[in-house]
């Protein structure tokens, strides 16, 4: 069962943003120790009382597109159709108002459209950080959405309530079946990239519908196939505008699919346009694989149009890997979903990815390897003299791997020798298209409940 997504909605202004940074608990643009990294987050993963959820922040999606200059009417109109596309895409709704303006005309409307839906919708009432405005977002049952529960994103009060009333409209968990599992790969990217083009030439038949306007697929189209006696599904995707260029209509929230595919697939094809180039967009899209820890590989499409030279080929390689420095281990093919350039090598690609995601170093090997990479390079402290010691590791998990080194103080150690680590893995391994976790602990936290056990039977 894939995580619900809830859509935050309302006219701008009113604190979207301020919540959902809370929410996820961190600041919108996020910066990591890698260089090239930085992005906007209009999405992020939480929970609440042990149900995982993916939150959406609608203004985020809209990039900027709303103007609070604009005139009311057009504002209102605006609004209304923000709200009308983003109930189509989510599973549930936190529906935000102004409990210090008091309720609007553009409330008003989006409350209509949303009184239209099934989707469960929770009506927010923020900005209310006193006992008076608690008591003024009474007015807001006027709605007729349910109880307008007062809140306060800045203060953080009243944000449990709202979750509460969201986790329990959510339906119950069902455990995935266990049933064997094979490779989805996910086809990503903006919009007249050739996404649906590459589908349709790897099934040999029109499956998408193909067209030189931006953004034709809107739904995700899942197809199985046969590669080589497996079993593979293909996820087709809608694509995901540059900012700026977000017109108005459903589109705006495709983001809101591509997002549930990315976390539906082992493998996430990210197609470039050779002809416009590397854009912040495509980054912006590489970032959503990286944060889903999926496997990725970036394919170079309409290579077939490029004038070349001996010289182009690698430029263009130069280009494309100082782009995505994020994401170093991600292979690199050139291909046209037209004229079927490389395409016989797209799904042995994704299904080679998909294999290094199963890896898995058995512990004796993995501890011979922490101690030449110890003794090639002992570790670095972010406490300059602190004393530092690694003592084993673990693989704990695949699809993704996941390695956990054991030190004296998992907190010591500086987040670049967790990259040097993860690059000699890499050498050693090769965990090619897939991103690695590399995790440190103390080995007091392992050994603390057993001590806590031996305290207690000897007060007892």
């Amino acid at each position: 069962m894939t995580k619900p997504i809830v859509a935050l909605v309302g006219r701008p202004n009113v604190g979207k943003s301020t919540f959902f940074n809370r929410l996820i608990g961190e600041r919108r643009a996020i910066v990591e120790d890698m260089p090239g990294t930085t992005r906007d987050r209009i999405y992020g993963d939480t929970f609440w009382n042990g149900r995982d959820f993916m939150v959406v922040d609608t203004a985020g999606l809209l990039f900027g597109g709303d103007d609070p200059s604009l005139p009311a009417a057009e504002m209102s109109r605006r609004t209304r159709e923000q709200a009308n596309v983003a109930i189509s895409e989510a599973d549930a709704v936190i529906f935000m108002v102004d409990g210090r303006e008091g309720m609007t005309a553009a409330d008003n409307e989006v409350a209509e459209v949303l009184r239209g839906t099934s989707k469960p919708v929770v009506l927010a009432v923020n900005k209310c950080d006193s006992v008076e405005r608690n008591l003024d977002a009474v007015e807001f049952y006027a709605l007729n959405l349910g109880e307008p529960i007062p809140m306060s994103a800045f203060h953080s009060l009243g944000t449990g309530d709202v979750l509460d009333r969201l986790v329990e409209a959510f339906p119950p968990y069902q455990a995935p079946e266990d049933t064997e599992h094979h490779l989805h790969i996910a086809i990503v990217g903006r919009p007249n990239v050739g996404k649906s083009s590459l589908l349709n030439k790897l099934l040999g038949q029109e499956r998408s519908v193909v067209s030189a306007v931006p953004g034709t697929t809107r739904d995700s189209i899942d197809t199985e196939i046969t590669f080589y006696g497996e079993r593979v599904t293909l996820i087709d995707t809608a694509g995901i505008r540059r900012s700026g260029r977000i017109e108005q209509g459903i589109e705006k929230y495709s983001v809101m699919r591509t997002l549930r595919a990315i976390e539906r697939c082992d493998v996430a094809l990210l197609l470039i346009d050779a002809e416009e180039g590397i854009t912040a967009q495509d980054t912006h899209i590489a970032g959503m694989v990286l944060d889903a820890k999926k496997g990725i590989a970036l394919l170079v499409n309409k290579w077939d149009v490029i004038e070349k030279d001996n010289e182009t080929y690698q430029e263009y390689e130069d280009q494309v890997r100082n782009a995505f420095k994020f994401i170093d281990y991600a292979p690199i093919l050139f291909i046209s979903a037209l004229s079927g350039q490389r395409l016989n090598r797209v799904v042995q690609l994704a299904q080679e990815i998909y294999d290094q995601r199963q890896k898995r170093v058995p512990t004796g090997e993995l501890n011979n390897f922490l101690r030449q990479a110890v003794l090639d390079q002992p570790p670095m402290a972010v406490r300059k003299g602190a004393h530092l010691r690694l003592y084993y590791a673990v693989q704990p998990q695949i699809d993704p791997p996941v390695f956990l080194f054991f030190a004296n103080d998992g907190d010591l150690v500086h987040w670049s020798y967790g990259r040097y680590l993860e690059n000699r893995l890499r050498e050693q391994y090769g965990f090619g298209g897939t991103p690695i976790v590399i995790v440190f602990r103390s080995r007091e936290e392992k050994a603390e409940p057993a001590k806590r056990g031996r305290r207690k039977k000897q007060e007892d």
